[in-house]
């Protein structure tokens, strides 16, 4: 494996702050942060290792310079590929998709292909004004792999992924958000204060909730209504019975708690 591993210049940097928030940036940025296989591995290592670090409560994730990522770095096409495509330790998408921790994409400039399918895998996203979202696969002939054939037509509609994906022309962060794919287009330079914003929020709530919240719903999202529907229920059973007395009464407390106190302007 040592091999493998990435020059020495740090190209994908992981940064925790003691408010729980935890930093991934893409820092390629002279190649617009494309891909080589040891950074498609460090990624996936970032996001594993975050997802079982306990002091973390959300992450944002982010690229260097004019763009978010430009996809697979080409030259290195069949290495990436070719490479152990059953291995989910390595795969950074399947990291991400395991990643019990909320991700917020903070996408700047392009997001191509590889970069598409990464925000994909992202819980919520924050655009900068102008940043562009492609999907080359179609013009480079490249079967797609990380589930950009099936993500985009359940989160933007079919006929909008299809014209996408076939024409391989740019969503715009401005359409993306229309289409509820992006949560917030902002200012470049108001970018990652935006993302930081939504993280804070997140931070500030119920640590196991917010887990089991982002869990129950991406679990739910690959069942039909009824089944998923079911696992709500099915979790919400579990987590009540596996509640003390105690861990109740606190509950109410807190509530009610809430309650008494004059409406304040953070709610």
């Amino acid at each position: 494996m040592a091999s493998h591993q990435s020059s020495p210049e740090n190209l994908i940097l992981v940064n925790r702050e003691p408010s729980g928030i935890a930093f991934v940036t893409i820092n390629r940025p002279k190649s617009l942060n494309s891909l080589t296989r040891p950074m498609i591995i460090d990624l996936a290592k970032a996001f594993k290792a975050l997802s079982q670090d306990e002091s973390v409560r959300v992450i944002i994730l982010s690229g260097s310079g004019r763009a978010f990522c430009s996809g697979v770095d080409l030259t290195a096409a069949e290495d990436v590929f070719k490479g152990d495509v059953k291995d989910m330790e390595t795969d950074t998408v399947a990291q991400m998709e395991r990643c019990r921790k909320p991700i917020i994409g903070a996408i700047n400039g392009f997001a191509v292909t590889a970069g598409f399918e990464i925000a994909l895998a992202c819980d919520i996203i924050v655009a900068a004004k102008g940043a562009k979202f492609v999907d080359t696969h179609a013009r480079f002939g490249i079967f797609p792999s990380w589930g950009l054939s099936q993500k985009l037509s359940r989160i933007i509609g079919a006929n909008k992924a299809r014209e996408v994906s076939l024409t391989a022309t740019p969503l715009t962060a401005e359409l993306g958000e229309r289409l509820g794919f992006v949560n917030h287009v902002v200012e470049e330079g108001e970018l990652l204060k935006k993302a930081r914003e939504v993280a804070e929020a997140i931070a500030k709530n119920n640590q196991d909730l917010v887990l089991r919240y982002k869990a129950v719903i991406n679990d739910g999202l690959k069942l039909d209504l009824g089944h998923a529907l079911a696992l709500e229920k099915e979790r919400g059973h579990d987590y009540y019975s596996g509640m003390t007395k105690e861990q109740f009464k606190k509950m109410q407390e807190f509530i009610t708690g809430r309650g008494s106190k004059k409406p304040s302007s953070k709610l």
